[in-house]
Protein backbone atom coordinates (compact mmCIF):
# COMPACT_ATOMS: atom_id res chain seq x y z
CA UNK A 1 0.00 0.00 0.00
CA UNK A 2 1.35 3.43 -1.01
CA UNK A 3 -0.03 6.40 0.94
CA UNK A 4 0.61 10.12 0.52
CA UNK A 5 -0.22 12.48 3.43
CA UNK A 6 -0.75 16.17 2.63
CA UNK A 7 0.44 18.62 5.27
CA UNK A 8 3.53 19.58 7.24
CA UNK A 9 2.72 20.18 10.94
CA UNK A 10 2.52 18.29 14.20
CA UNK A 11 -0.88 16.87 13.26
CA UNK A 12 0.55 15.36 10.07
CA UNK A 13 3.59 14.03 11.95
CA UNK A 14 1.18 12.21 14.28
CA UNK A 15 -0.91 10.89 11.37
CA UNK A 16 2.16 9.70 9.46
CA UNK A 17 3.49 7.89 12.51
CA UNK A 18 0.11 6.25 13.19
CA UNK A 19 -0.14 5.11 9.57
CA UNK A 20 3.44 3.79 9.69
CA UNK A 21 2.54 1.67 12.72
CA UNK A 22 -0.30 -0.06 10.84
CA UNK A 23 0.20 -3.82 10.30
CA UNK A 24 0.08 -3.17 6.54
CA UNK A 25 3.42 -1.29 6.86
CA UNK A 26 2.49 1.05 3.99
CA UNK A 27 5.06 2.92 1.95
CA UNK A 28 4.55 6.53 3.03
CA UNK A 29 5.09 9.84 1.24
CA UNK A 30 4.35 13.39 2.33
CA UNK A 31 3.82 16.80 0.73
CA UNK A 32 5.00 19.41 1.58
CA UNK A 33 6.21 17.63 4.73
CA UNK A 34 8.99 18.53 7.15
CA UNK A 35 12.42 17.27 8.15
CA UNK A 36 10.87 15.27 11.01
CA UNK A 37 8.15 13.74 8.81
CA UNK A 38 10.76 12.81 6.23
CA UNK A 39 12.38 10.51 8.78
CA UNK A 40 9.24 8.34 8.37
CA UNK A 41 7.82 9.26 4.96
CA UNK A 42 9.55 10.06 1.68
CA UNK A 43 9.49 13.57 0.19
CA UNK A 44 8.06 14.15 -3.27
CA UNK A 45 8.69 16.67 -6.01
CA UNK A 46 5.65 18.92 -6.46
CA UNK A 47 4.98 22.65 -6.33
CA UNK A 48 1.18 22.73 -6.15
CA UNK A 49 -2.00 20.74 -6.52
CA UNK A 50 -1.66 19.98 -10.24
CA UNK A 51 1.89 18.66 -9.97
CA UNK A 52 0.94 16.80 -6.78
CA UNK A 53 -1.88 14.98 -8.57
CA UNK A 54 0.41 14.24 -11.52
CA UNK A 55 3.01 12.78 -9.16
CA UNK A 56 0.45 10.59 -7.39
CA UNK A 57 -0.88 9.31 -10.71
CA UNK A 58 2.61 8.54 -12.04
CA UNK A 59 3.67 6.80 -8.84
CA UNK A 60 0.50 4.72 -8.38
CA UNK A 61 -0.51 6.12 -5.00
CA UNK A 62 -3.26 3.99 -3.43
CA UNK A 63 -4.51 6.59 -0.95
CA UNK A 64 -4.22 10.33 -0.37
CA UNK A 65 -4.80 11.49 3.23
CA UNK A 66 -5.70 15.16 3.66
CA UNK A 67 -4.13 16.40 6.88
CA UNK A 68 -4.06 20.13 6.27
CA UNK A 69 -7.34 21.91 5.56
CA UNK A 70 -6.10 24.54 3.09
CA UNK A 71 -5.51 22.02 0.27
CA UNK A 72 -9.13 20.90 0.44
CA UNK A 73 -10.33 24.31 -0.74
CA UNK A 74 -7.38 25.46 -2.90
CA UNK A 75 -8.11 25.65 -6.62
CA UNK A 76 -10.40 22.80 -7.63
CA UNK A 77 -9.83 21.13 -4.26
CA UNK A 78 -7.54 18.23 -3.36
CA UNK A 79 -10.30 15.60 -3.01
CA UNK A 80 -12.03 16.79 -6.19
CA UNK A 81 -8.85 16.44 -8.22
CA UNK A 82 -8.13 13.03 -6.67
CA UNK A 83 -11.61 11.84 -7.67
CA UNK A 84 -11.09 13.12 -11.21
CA UNK A 85 -7.93 11.02 -11.50
CA UNK A 86 -9.22 7.91 -9.72
CA UNK A 87 -7.16 8.34 -6.52
CA UNK A 88 -9.01 7.44 -3.29
CA UNK A 89 -8.85 10.44 -0.93
CA UNK A 90 -9.50 10.48 2.82
CA UNK A 91 -10.80 14.04 2.97
CA UNK A 92 -13.93 15.81 1.71
CA UNK A 93 -14.43 17.60 -1.63
CA UNK A 94 -14.28 21.38 -1.84
CA UNK A 95 -18.03 21.95 -1.60
CA UNK A 96 -18.25 19.98 1.66
CA UNK A 97 -15.05 21.50 3.06
CA UNK A 98 -16.89 24.85 3.14
CA UNK A 99 -18.03 23.68 6.58
CA UNK A 100 -14.58 24.78 7.73
CA UNK A 101 -13.59 27.27 5.06
CA UNK A 102 -16.62 29.51 5.69
CA UNK A 103 -17.95 30.17 9.19
CA UNK A 104 -21.09 31.65 7.61
CA UNK A 105 -21.69 28.53 5.48
CA UNK A 106 -21.29 26.34 8.56
CA UNK A 107 -23.66 28.48 10.63
CA UNK A 108 -26.33 28.36 7.93
CA UNK A 109 -25.91 24.57 7.65
CA UNK A 110 -26.33 24.21 11.43
CA UNK A 111 -29.47 26.34 11.48
CA UNK A 112 -31.01 24.57 8.46
CA UNK A 113 -30.48 21.18 10.07
CA UNK A 114 -31.68 22.22 13.55
CA UNK A 115 -28.32 21.49 15.18
CA UNK A 116 -27.74 23.38 18.47
CA UNK A 117 -25.44 26.38 17.98
CA UNK A 118 -25.03 29.99 19.09
CA UNK A 119 -27.00 32.85 17.52
CA UNK A 120 -24.95 34.80 14.97
CA UNK A 121 -25.12 37.75 12.57
CA UNK A 122 -22.96 38.08 9.44
CA UNK A 123 -21.44 41.54 8.90
CA UNK A 124 -19.59 43.16 5.99
CA UNK A 125 -18.06 46.23 7.63
CA UNK A 126 -16.68 47.41 10.96
CA UNK A 127 -19.75 49.60 11.51
CA UNK A 128 -22.10 46.68 10.84
CA UNK A 129 -20.18 44.52 13.30
CA UNK A 130 -20.33 47.19 16.01
CA UNK A 131 -24.08 47.53 15.42
CA UNK A 132 -24.54 43.75 15.65
CA UNK A 133 -22.62 43.59 18.94
CA UNK A 134 -24.97 46.28 20.28
CA UNK A 135 -22.87 46.71 23.41
CA UNK A 136 -23.43 43.12 24.58
CA UNK A 137 -20.22 41.68 26.03
CA UNK A 138 -18.65 39.21 26.09
CA UNK A 139 -19.08 38.49 22.40
CA UNK A 140 -17.45 36.12 19.92
CA UNK A 141 -16.13 37.44 16.59
CA UNK A 142 -15.27 35.00 13.78
CA UNK A 143 -13.57 35.81 10.49
CA UNK A 144 -15.46 34.03 7.72
CA UNK A 145 -12.60 32.08 6.20
CA UNK A 146 -9.48 30.06 6.91
CA UNK A 147 -7.11 31.86 9.27
CA UNK A 148 -4.80 29.11 10.59
CA UNK A 149 -6.71 28.95 13.87
CA UNK A 150 -6.32 32.69 14.55
CA UNK A 151 -9.56 34.04 13.07
CA UNK A 152 -11.70 33.80 16.21
CA UNK A 153 -11.71 36.23 19.12
CA UNK A 154 -13.61 35.96 22.40
CA UNK A 155 -13.98 39.62 23.34
CA UNK A 156 -14.84 40.51 26.96
CA UNK A 157 -15.18 44.23 26.25
CA UNK A 158 -15.31 46.94 23.59
CA UNK A 159 -11.52 47.59 23.35
CA UNK A 160 -10.78 43.91 22.60
CA UNK A 161 -13.58 43.73 20.04
CA UNK A 162 -12.43 46.91 18.29
CA UNK A 163 -8.86 45.62 18.17
CA UNK A 164 -9.96 42.42 16.41
CA UNK A 165 -12.30 44.24 14.04
CA UNK A 166 -9.47 46.62 13.15
CA UNK A 167 -7.27 43.63 12.28
CA UNK A 168 -9.98 42.16 10.05
CA UNK A 169 -11.53 45.17 8.33
CA UNK A 170 -8.74 47.76 8.40
CA UNK A 171 -5.48 45.81 8.38
CA UNK A 172 -7.00 42.92 6.38
CA UNK A 173 -4.81 40.50 8.35
CA UNK A 174 -6.68 37.48 6.98
CA UNK A 175 -7.57 38.91 3.58
CA UNK A 176 -11.06 39.88 2.41
CA UNK A 177 -13.98 38.39 4.29
CA UNK A 178 -17.00 38.97 6.50
CA UNK A 179 -17.22 38.68 10.29
CA UNK A 180 -19.76 36.68 12.25
CA UNK A 181 -20.85 38.34 15.47
CA UNK A 182 -21.84 35.44 17.67
CA UNK A 183 -23.48 34.86 21.02
CA UNK A 184 -20.89 33.92 23.65
CA UNK A 185 -21.60 30.46 25.06
CA UNK A 186 -20.37 29.25 28.44
CA UNK A 187 -19.31 25.85 29.71
CA UNK A 188 -16.47 23.36 29.21
CA UNK A 189 -15.35 22.67 25.65
CA UNK A 190 -14.87 19.26 24.08
CA UNK A 191 -13.59 18.15 20.69
CA UNK A 192 -15.42 15.25 19.03
CA UNK A 193 -13.96 13.54 15.96
CA UNK A 194 -15.91 11.33 13.59
CA UNK A 195 -14.75 9.32 10.62
CA UNK A 196 -17.56 9.83 8.12
CA UNK A 197 -18.17 7.65 5.06
CA UNK A 198 -21.27 8.80 3.20
CA UNK A 199 -24.14 8.10 5.65
CA UNK A 200 -22.08 6.03 8.12
CA UNK A 201 -19.74 7.27 10.85
CA UNK A 202 -17.47 6.19 13.71
CA UNK A 203 -16.77 8.47 16.68
CA UNK A 204 -13.12 8.55 17.78
CA UNK A 205 -11.77 9.34 21.25
CA UNK A 206 -12.98 12.74 22.56
CA UNK A 207 -10.39 15.39 23.42
CA UNK A 208 -10.08 18.82 25.01
CA UNK A 209 -7.50 21.43 24.06
CA UNK A 210 -6.07 24.41 25.95
CA UNK A 211 -6.21 27.54 23.82
CA UNK A 212 -4.82 30.25 26.10
CA UNK A 213 -1.08 30.84 26.13
CA UNK A 214 -0.51 30.96 29.90
CA UNK A 215 -1.19 28.82 32.94
CA UNK A 216 -4.62 29.28 34.45
CA UNK A 217 -6.20 29.85 31.03
CA UNK A 218 -4.74 33.34 30.90
CA UNK A 219 -3.09 35.27 28.10
CA UNK A 220 -3.90 35.46 24.40
CA UNK A 221 -5.60 32.77 22.33
CA UNK A 222 -3.30 30.37 20.49
CA UNK A 223 -3.65 27.49 18.09
CA UNK A 224 -3.51 25.25 21.18
CA UNK A 225 -0.96 24.83 23.97
CA UNK A 226 -1.85 21.25 24.78
CA UNK A 227 -4.64 18.69 24.89
CA UNK A 228 -6.03 15.70 26.75
CA UNK A 229 -7.88 12.76 25.22
CA UNK A 230 -9.81 9.84 26.69
CA UNK A 231 -12.98 7.84 26.21
CA UNK A 232 -13.66 8.88 29.83
CA UNK A 233 -13.31 12.61 29.18
CA UNK A 234 -17.12 12.94 29.10
CA UNK A 235 -19.84 10.65 30.41
CA UNK A 236 -21.40 7.97 28.20
CA UNK A 237 -24.70 9.82 28.61
CA UNK A 238 -23.23 13.07 27.31
CA UNK A 239 -21.54 11.33 24.39
CA UNK A 240 -24.88 9.67 23.50
CA UNK A 241 -26.59 13.08 23.59
CA UNK A 242 -23.89 14.59 21.35
CA UNK A 243 -24.27 11.71 18.91
CA UNK A 244 -28.06 12.04 18.79
CA UNK A 245 -28.35 15.85 18.67
CA UNK A 246 -25.21 16.80 16.73
CA UNK A 247 -23.32 13.99 14.96
CA UNK A 248 -26.32 12.16 13.49
CA UNK A 249 -28.05 15.36 12.23
CA UNK A 250 -24.77 16.56 10.71
CA UNK A 251 -24.26 13.33 8.76
CA UNK A 252 -27.92 13.32 7.68
CA UNK A 253 -27.67 16.99 6.67
CA UNK A 254 -24.62 16.37 4.52
CA UNK A 255 -26.43 13.59 2.70
CA UNK A 256 -29.72 15.48 2.26
CA UNK A 257 -27.93 18.58 0.95
CA UNK A 258 -25.83 16.63 -1.55
CA UNK A 259 -22.52 17.29 0.23
CA UNK A 260 -20.41 14.12 -0.15
CA UNK A 261 -18.12 13.36 2.78
CA UNK A 262 -15.40 10.78 3.34
CA UNK A 263 -12.85 11.73 5.96
CA UNK A 264 -12.47 13.08 9.48
CA UNK A 265 -14.87 15.74 10.72
CA UNK A 266 -14.08 17.70 13.87
CA UNK A 267 -16.91 19.01 16.04
CA UNK A 268 -15.80 21.81 18.36
CA UNK A 269 -18.47 21.83 21.09
CA UNK A 270 -19.41 23.85 24.15
CA UNK A 271 -21.17 21.89 26.89
CA UNK A 272 -23.54 24.66 27.93
CA UNK A 273 -25.99 24.50 30.87
CA UNK A 274 -28.75 23.79 28.32
CA UNK A 275 -26.82 21.08 26.47
CA UNK A 276 -24.02 20.67 23.91
CA UNK A 277 -23.79 23.25 21.12
CA UNK A 278 -21.53 23.42 18.05
CA UNK A 279 -18.88 26.16 18.06
CA UNK A 280 -17.26 25.12 14.79
CA UNK A 281 -16.57 22.34 12.31
CA UNK A 282 -13.12 21.42 10.99
CA UNK A 283 -12.83 19.10 7.99
CA UNK A 284 -9.83 17.26 9.39
CA UNK A 285 -8.36 16.31 12.77
CA UNK A 286 -7.74 19.10 15.25
CA UNK A 287 -4.26 20.25 16.23
CA UNK A 288 -3.00 19.56 18.91
CA UNK A 289 -5.85 17.14 19.68
CA UNK A 290 -4.66 14.79 16.93
CA UNK A 291 -1.33 14.41 18.71
CA UNK A 292 -3.18 13.34 21.88
CA UNK A 293 -5.70 11.06 20.16
CA UNK A 294 -3.51 9.13 17.71
CA UNK A 295 -1.51 7.19 20.36
CA UNK A 296 -4.86 5.85 21.64
CA UNK A 297 -5.83 4.46 18.21
CA UNK A 298 -4.93 0.80 17.85
CA UNK A 299 -5.13 -1.55 14.88
CA UNK A 300 -4.85 -0.85 11.18
CA UNK A 301 -5.46 2.87 10.56
CA UNK A 302 -4.04 2.64 7.02
CA UNK A 303 -6.57 0.00 5.92
CA UNK A 304 -9.35 1.85 7.77
CA UNK A 305 -8.69 5.08 5.85
CA UNK A 306 -8.25 3.32 2.50
CA UNK A 307 -11.54 1.42 2.89
CA UNK A 308 -13.28 4.62 3.97
CA UNK A 309 -11.95 6.58 1.01
CA UNK A 310 -13.42 3.87 -1.23
CA UNK A 311 -16.81 4.14 0.47
CA UNK A 312 -16.64 1.33 3.02
CA UNK A 313 -16.59 2.18 6.74
CA UNK A 314 -14.75 -0.67 8.51
CA UNK A 315 -14.76 0.00 12.28
CA UNK A 316 -13.38 -3.49 12.94
CA UNK A 317 -10.00 -2.36 11.57
CA UNK A 318 -9.31 -0.14 14.59
CA UNK A 319 -9.96 0.08 18.33
CA UNK A 320 -9.37 2.66 21.04
CA UNK A 321 -7.31 2.48 24.21
CA UNK A 322 -9.45 3.16 27.30
CA UNK A 323 -6.72 5.16 29.02
CA UNK A 324 -5.70 8.83 28.93
CA UNK A 325 -3.31 10.73 26.70
CA UNK A 326 -1.86 14.17 27.53
CA UNK A 327 -0.11 16.44 25.02
CA UNK A 328 2.09 19.36 26.11
CA UNK A 329 3.06 21.93 23.46
CA UNK A 330 6.47 23.62 23.51
CA UNK A 331 6.29 26.98 21.74
CA UNK A 332 8.93 29.43 20.56
CA UNK A 333 9.79 32.87 21.90
CA UNK A 334 7.16 35.49 21.04
CA UNK A 335 4.34 33.03 20.33
CA UNK A 336 1.46 33.61 19.55
CA UNK A 337 2.00 37.22 18.43
CA UNK A 338 5.24 36.31 16.63
CA UNK A 339 7.58 33.35 16.49
CA UNK A 340 11.35 33.09 16.62
CA UNK A 341 13.24 30.57 14.52
CA UNK A 342 16.78 29.27 14.63
CA UNK A 343 17.01 28.41 18.34
CA UNK A 344 18.92 25.17 18.99
CA UNK A 345 16.82 22.40 20.56
CA UNK A 346 18.43 20.02 23.05
CA UNK A 347 17.08 16.93 24.80
CA UNK A 348 15.41 15.30 21.81
CA UNK A 349 17.71 12.29 22.18
CA UNK A 350 16.14 11.36 25.51
CA UNK A 351 14.01 8.23 25.40
CA UNK A 352 11.18 7.00 27.58
CA UNK A 353 7.48 6.28 27.70
CA UNK A 354 6.50 9.30 25.63
CA UNK A 355 6.22 10.51 22.04
CA UNK A 356 7.51 13.70 20.46
CA UNK A 357 5.77 15.16 17.42
CA UNK A 358 7.45 17.97 15.49
CA UNK A 359 5.36 20.98 14.46
CA UNK A 360 7.84 23.80 13.81
CA UNK A 361 11.38 22.42 13.53
CA UNK A 362 14.09 21.90 10.95
CA UNK A 363 17.55 20.40 10.83
CA UNK A 364 20.41 22.87 10.38
CA UNK A 365 23.60 22.31 8.38
CA UNK A 366 25.08 20.42 11.34
CA UNK A 367 22.03 18.09 11.42
CA UNK A 368 20.92 19.56 14.75
CA UNK A 369 17.27 20.43 15.39
CA UNK A 370 16.26 24.10 15.49
CA UNK A 371 13.00 25.92 16.06
CA UNK A 372 11.15 26.94 12.89
CA UNK A 373 7.74 28.25 13.86
CA UNK A 374 5.40 29.19 16.70
CA UNK A 375 4.40 25.82 18.08
CA UNK A 376 7.59 23.78 17.97
CA UNK A 377 7.01 20.36 19.54
CA UNK A 378 4.26 18.25 21.09
CA UNK A 379 5.28 15.96 23.94
CA UNK A 380 2.72 13.19 24.55
CA UNK A 381 2.37 10.50 27.20
CA UNK A 382 -0.35 8.04 28.02
CA UNK A 383 -1.43 6.17 31.15
CA UNK A 384 -4.40 4.47 32.77
CA UNK A 385 -5.29 7.66 34.68
CA UNK A 386 -5.27 11.31 33.66
CA UNK A 387 -3.10 12.26 36.63
CA UNK A 388 -0.42 9.74 35.70
CA UNK A 389 -0.52 10.68 32.00
CA UNK A 390 -0.18 14.38 32.86
CA UNK A 391 2.73 13.76 35.23
CA UNK A 392 4.54 11.68 32.60
CA UNK A 393 3.96 14.23 29.83
CA UNK A 394 5.25 17.14 31.92
CA UNK A 395 8.26 15.13 33.10
CA UNK A 396 9.10 14.34 29.47
CA UNK A 397 8.67 18.00 28.49
CA UNK A 398 11.15 18.94 31.24
CA UNK A 399 13.86 17.06 29.30
CA UNK A 400 13.69 19.37 26.27
CA UNK A 401 15.19 22.85 26.11
CA UNK A 402 15.68 25.74 23.70
CA UNK A 403 16.09 29.50 24.23
CA UNK A 404 12.76 31.28 24.69
CA UNK A 405 10.80 28.04 25.24
CA UNK A 406 7.19 28.63 26.32
CA UNK A 407 4.83 26.01 27.73
CA UNK A 408 1.97 25.62 30.12
CA UNK A 409 2.48 23.55 33.26
CA UNK A 410 -1.22 22.88 33.91
CA UNK A 411 -2.08 20.85 30.79
CA UNK A 412 -4.12 17.83 31.89
CA UNK A 413 -4.53 19.35 35.35
CA UNK A 414 -6.52 22.58 35.06
CA UNK A 415 -10.32 22.27 34.73
CA UNK A 416 -10.31 18.73 36.11
CA UNK A 417 -9.31 18.79 39.79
Amino acid sequence: MRILVVGKGGREHALVRALAESPEKPELFCFPGSDAIFEIAKPIEADGLDSLIAWMTTHAIDLCVAGEESYLVKGEGLANLCAKHGIPCWGPPKESAQLEASKEFAKQFLVRNHIPTARATATDTLDEAVAAIAGEYPTVLKFDGLAAGKGVAVCPDEPSAMAFLDEVFTQRRFGPGRVLVEQCLTGPEVSIFAAIVDDSYLIFTPARDYKRALDGDLGPNTGGMGAVASRRLISPEMLAQIEKEIVQPTVAGLRSEGLPYRGFLYFGLMLTPTGPQVIEYNCRFGDPECQAVMPLVKGDLASFCLAGAKGDLRPEFISFDDGWSVCVILASAGYPETSRSGDLITGLGNTGDFRIYHAGTLKNVDADWETNGGRVLAVVSGAATRQEAAAKAHAAADLIHFPGLQRRHDIGILNFD
